[in-house]
């Protein structure tokens, strides 16, 4: 049997998954297509199974996996998958909701704010150019009794809502429409619209999957109605926000800063203005990373193609 591909980017290393298939006669390969799309499309032809990270598999490149039985994505979205046409093709298509990356993401929120919060980074800066005895040159506000909007009410923001928690912040508001009635007072927290969660949250971390990304949730009206001294961060999808919006937002005011994990064009243009402004902490959509996340990731992939190769469903088969 041809080999499995994995399609590059992929990780470091792939050998749990190859061990995984060995029993199968099939090998992997990762396929490195330097974003030439006929590369890409050439490449996937003979592979029974094939990994995915980011890349877009519509329908053209799904039509091209010829020989295909499974699709794995290594994570959640599944929105750049063509799931209809992988069906009418008989192709299996799984992701990995859960590889314990609530943890690191929320853990990774946590730290975004905090650099925000605390001036980590731009002080971290003025100290290696010379300067000293910042603290009073620009306001730093006491975390404890601060009131946290989360976007969305899933693992992760809850996960979010503990951390925040042991630093004394515990009036929570939560805007999630699928938060059932009774569900809110239950978590301890306070279930309400969007523009309230804007007004009087302190504090806005984004934790929801995106509707409509021609549609950004955080436009101009939210950041306006944001308060004075508020902190925005996204760890979710680069799509919930207008970039434009917020950089004026955190040129002009009201806010204090933002936390950035994740962007609407990734990398973000040189030109980006968010990329200029000291009040904006940014990494590099490394959020949901530790080594265990990896692990565990590449785990539950090559268990979803075992199933396939021998015959019957993946846990999380997306297209059925």
């Amino acid at each position: 049997m041809a080999d499995a591909v994995v399609i590059a980017p992929g990780y470091a290393d792939h050998s749990i998954e190859a061990a995984m298939l060995a029993p199968f006669g099939v090998g992997l390969t990762v396929l490195d297509w330097h974003n030439d799309r006929a590369r890409l499309i050439a490449g996937l032809a003979d592979a029974p199974i094939i990994f995915v990270r980011d890349t877009a598999m519509d329908t053209e490149v799904i039509r091209a996996c010829a020989s295909a039985r499974g699709i794995i994505r290594y994570g959640v979205g599944i929105d750049r998958l063509d799931l209809d046409r992988a069906r009418s093709q008989g192709i299996k298509v799984a992701n990995i909701p859960d590889y314990g990356a609530d943890i690191e993401v929320a853990d990774h929120t946590m730290a975004l704010y905090l650099a925000v919060q605390r001036r980590i980074a731009s002080h971290d800066h003025a100290v290696r150019s010379g300067a000293w005895g910042m603290g009073q040159s620009a306001p730093i506000y006491r975390i404890a009794g601060k009131t946290l909007g989360l976007v969305g009410f899933g693992r992760i923001a809850r996960a979010v809502k503990t951390r925040f928690a042991a630093f004394g912040v515990t009036d929570v508001l939560v805007h999630d429409p699928y938060l059932a009635a009774g569900q809110a007072e239950a978590a301890g927290v306070r279930a309400v619209d969007l523009d309230t969660l804007a007004r009087n949250a302190d504090i806005v971390s984004i934790h929801a999957p995106v509707a409509d990304p021609a549609k950004p949730m955080i436009d101009a009206g939210f950041l306006g109605a944001m308060r004075q001294d508020a902190i925005l961060i996204n760890t979710a999808r680069g799509a919930h926000i207008d970039e434009a919006a917020l950089a004026e937002a955190l040129t002009r005011g009201p806010l204090f800063g933002a936390g950035l994990d994740v962007f609407r064009t990734e990398p973000p243009a040189r030109d980006n203005a968010l990329l200029g402004l000291p009040n904006v902490v940014l990494s590099d959509h490394a959020g949901w990373y530790s080594e265990a996340t990896i692990a565990s990731l590449q785990r539950q992939a090559g268990e979803a193609a075992v199933a396939i190769l021998g015959g019957s469903a993946p846990a999380h088969w997306v297209n059925p």
